[in-house]
C-alpha cells in the first residue's frame, strides 16, 4: 500500500500512530534523505508527532551523522601515462629511413618523467658533462677544490667542446673505470665508458642521460650545491656556434646544454645528441635527445630538435589540466 495513503486523515488513530512510529524508526535506522522525508510528510498529515521528546532527539542527533556518511567522495584522478603521451607527441617527428632516436624528459616541478625509445647510443661529446661531474665528485670525496688547470680544462671542454681538454680530464678521472664508478653513485645503469682514450664512444641511454641531468640540476644529488652550480654555469655559456639542440624548445635564452656530434668513420653516418635544461612558460624541463645513423649533421640536428620540442609538448599540453 502507498505510504502516503496509509498516513491519510481517514485512517483510524491507532493505525496512524503505528504507521508513524514505523516511519520514525525507519528514519533513525535507515537514515538518508528519503527516510527523513517520510517522517516530515507524516508530521504534515497528522499534526504533532506522538513520539516522545527523547525519540525526536535521537532522530535529530542521528541526522548529521547520516548526512556525513551519505556524502560522496570526489573520484580520484587517474595517473597520466606520460610515456604514452610522449609516444603520441613523437608521431609528429619526421625521421628519415635509417636513424634511431630516443628522448627522455622530466618536469622539474612535478617530478614526472617520460621516455621514448630504449636503445643505446654513442655519447660523442655529451659525455663531457659526465666527465666533469665525475671529476667534481672525486674532488668532493678528496675534500679539495679543482685546480686552476682543471678549471681551465673544464671551461674549454664544456663551453667550446674542446677535445684535448676532455682527454686531459678523462685521464684525470681514471678513464672508463673512474666514470663507471661515479655513474653507479649517480644512478646510471645503462652507461659504459669508452675503451682506452675513446671517451666519445661511451655507450648510454636517454634514460641514463636524464638521470645524469638530475644529478646536475636537481637537489637530490651526489654533487654538492657548489659543484652543481659550477657545472650549470658552464652549460649556460656554450659557444655561439653550438646553440642548437634542446635549446630550441626553450623560451629565449633560458637554457643550459651540452651537444655532441660525431661522424662514424665506419659508416659515414652521424651521431647527434643534445642534453640539458630548458625553461618554457616558467616551467623547467630536463631533456635528453639521442640519435644515430643520420645521413648528415644538419639532418641529425633537425631530428634531435624536433624530438626535444615533442618531449616538452607532451607535458605542456596537460600542464594546466
Amino acid at each position: 500500500m502507498d505510504r502516503h495513503r496509509a498516513l491519510g486523515h481517514n485512517a483510524r488513530p491507532t493505525r496512524r500512530r503505528t504507521l508513524l512510529s514505523t516511519a520514525v524508526a525507519s528514519a533513525v535506522l535507515v537514515g538518508g534523505t528519503a527516510a527523513g522525508t517520510v517522517y516530515m510528510k507524516a508530521q504534515a498529515h497528522d499534526g504533532p508527532s506522538p513520539v516522545s521528546s527523547s525519540s525526536a532527539s535521537s532522530s535529530s542527533s542521528a541526522s548529521p551523522a547520516v548526512s556525513e556518511e551519505a556524502s560522496v567522495e570526489p573520484a580520484a584522478e587517474l595517473p597520466v601515462d606520460r610515456d604514452a603521451l610522449l609516444a603520441k607527441s613523437m608521431k609528429s617527428v619526421t625521421v628519415e629511413d635509417g636513424p634511431d632516436v630516443s628522448v627522455a624528459v622530466l618536469d622539474a616541478g612535478s617530478g614526472e618523467s617520460a621516455v621514448y625509445g630504449d636503445g643505446t647510443f654513442d655519447t660523442a661529446s655529451i659525455v663531457k658533462v659526465d666527465i666533469l661531474a665525475t671529476l667534481l665528485l672525486q674532488a668532493q670525496d678528496a675534500d679539495r677544490q679543482l685546480t686552476a688547470q682543471e678549471k681551465a680544462y673544464a671551461t674549454a671542454m664544456i663551453e667550446n667542446s674542446d677535445n684535448t681538454s676532455a682527454s686531459a680530464l678523462w685521464r684525470a678521472i681514471g678513464q672508463a673505470d673512474g666514470l663507471d664508478s661515479a655513474n653507479k653513485r649517480f644512478g646510471l645503469t645503462g652507461t659504459d665508458g669508452g675503451d682506452g682514450m675513446l671517451w666519445g664512444l661511451t655507450r648510454t641511454t636517454a634514460a641514463d642521460q636524464l638521470a645524469l641531468l638530475q644529478q646536475v640540476f636537481g637537489e637530490d644529488s651526489e654533487l654538492g650545491e657548489s659543484s652543481r652550480a659550477y657545472l650549470q654555469g658552464l652549460m649556460g655559456e656554450i659557444a655561439v656556434g653550438q646553440h642548437w639542440g634542446v635549446s630550441v624548445a626553450a623560451d629565449s635564452a633560458q637554457w643550459a646544454l651540452k651537444n655532441g656530434w660525431l661522424p662514424r668513420s665506419t659508416t659515414g653516418l652521424w651521431v647527434i645528441n643534445s642534453i640539458g635544461r630548458v625553461t618554457v612558460d616558467g616551467h623547467d624541463y630536463l631533456v635528453a635527445t639521442l640519435s644515430q645513423g643520420n645521413s648528415t649533421k644538419a639532418k641529425g640536428i633537425s631530428l634531435v630538435e624536433a624530438a626535444a620540442q615533442a618531449a616538452v609538448a607532451a607535458f605542456r599540453d596537460t600542464a594546466d589540466d
